[in-house]
């Protein structure tokens, strides 16, 4: 089947890193020959990864072993292991870098830590809603935003008094969460539906004001590096879509077979790395041809996808 995708240009000199959730690792994929070439034992269930303030580290946050790995982003190798950090599923450092936000996805909990550049320090961990997922934090480093998968909620999380601000009711199974620009609306993928749900965050209180129909199993987003784009991957559909920020509606749809979950765009702006969950691979895709270029044979229930060579975020 590979003789089948097109061969490609080296388009990134460090290495691209798949998380496999079901085997406990990461692989290693060589951006000049496109073929893994090691697999790294991590903790039980990796599923997220965020990069360090000073780029020097790309942590791998492993739910079911209650650890953070960190990788070298430029070669690959294990630099630490930290452990006691409980039900890390998904990450996110705030823009100001002085906060870690930590999601509990199994134990229903956001942990908010504090950032020193090499240490990580638990300031408050917060009580939510059934099985919080994705979190996006503002400009400002003021307010985190989560949505709770199995309770179709969405709450806002004050880090500066570490308290809940509000929550509010979304579609079924909400997913991935992506600001806009403007700092006025949030995007929500509704994975138990076919769209985009849209809220106005610029008052004290969310309002939902747009659904943007998508595929179906709307789940992670992307920036398309270019300050207006966002890519969102419908894991159910087998489809992403590219959704205009200042409309607010799709304007391009791609393939993406195998169950497409987490992306990466690479440097050249129209080249997506995406997760395919239920394939064990990782997909290239060309934004412009609107093709499959290549899949890289990786492990079980693939889920995060990450390279240094990425578009602006």
């Amino acid at each position: 089947m590979a003789a089948a995708f097109l061969s490609l240009p080296a388009l990134a000199a460090h290495p691209i890193f798949v998380l496999n959730s079901l085997d406990a690792n990461v692989s290693i994929i060589d951006p000049v020959t496109w073929q893994e070439i090691r697999r790294v034992p991590t903790g039980k269930e990796p599923h997220h990864l965020y990069l360090t303030p000073d780029e020097k580290s790309l942590i791998v946050a492993n739910a079911l072993s209650d650890s953070l790995t960190f990788f070298d982003p430029r070669t690959g190798e294990v630099q630490r292991t930290v452990t006691g950090i409980l039900d890390p599923y998904q990450l996110r450092f705030s823009p100001d870098m002085k906060w870690f936000v930590v999601v509990g996805n199994r134990l229903n909990h956001v942990d908010i830590y504090r950032w020193d550049g090499a240490n990580l320090q638990l300031a408050k961990r917060i009580s939510t809603g059934k099985t919080p997922s994705h979190t996006w934090i503002d400009a400002a480093s003021r307010i985190a935003y989560v949505s709770m998968q199995d309770s179709d909620e969405l709450v806002a999380i004050d880090l500066v008094t570490q308290t809940l601000l509000w929550r509010t009711k979304t579609g079924s199974l909400p997913a991935d969460v992506f600001g806009t620009p403007d700092g006025k609306s949030l995007l929500v993928g509704m994975t138990g539906g076919k769209e985009v749900e849209v809220y106005d965050i610029s008052g004290p209180q969310p309002r939902l004001f747009k659904k943007i129909p998508t595929g179906e199993g709307a789940h992670a987003f992307r920036a398309a590096g270019d300050g207006r784009h966002v890519f969102v991957s419908n894991r159910v559909a087998d489809t992403i879509s590219k959704i205009d920020l200042q409309t607010l509606q799709v304007v391009e749809s791609y393939p993406a077979p195998g169950g497409p979950d987490c992306m990466d765009v690479l440097a050249d702006g129209k080249t997506l790395l995406v997760s395919s969950r239920w394939a064990r691979k990782m997909s290239v895709i060309d934004t412009v041809q609107k093709k499959v270029l290549r899949q890289v044979n990786v492990g079980k229930s693939p889920h995060g996808v990450w390279t240094l060579d990425h578009a602006p975020r």
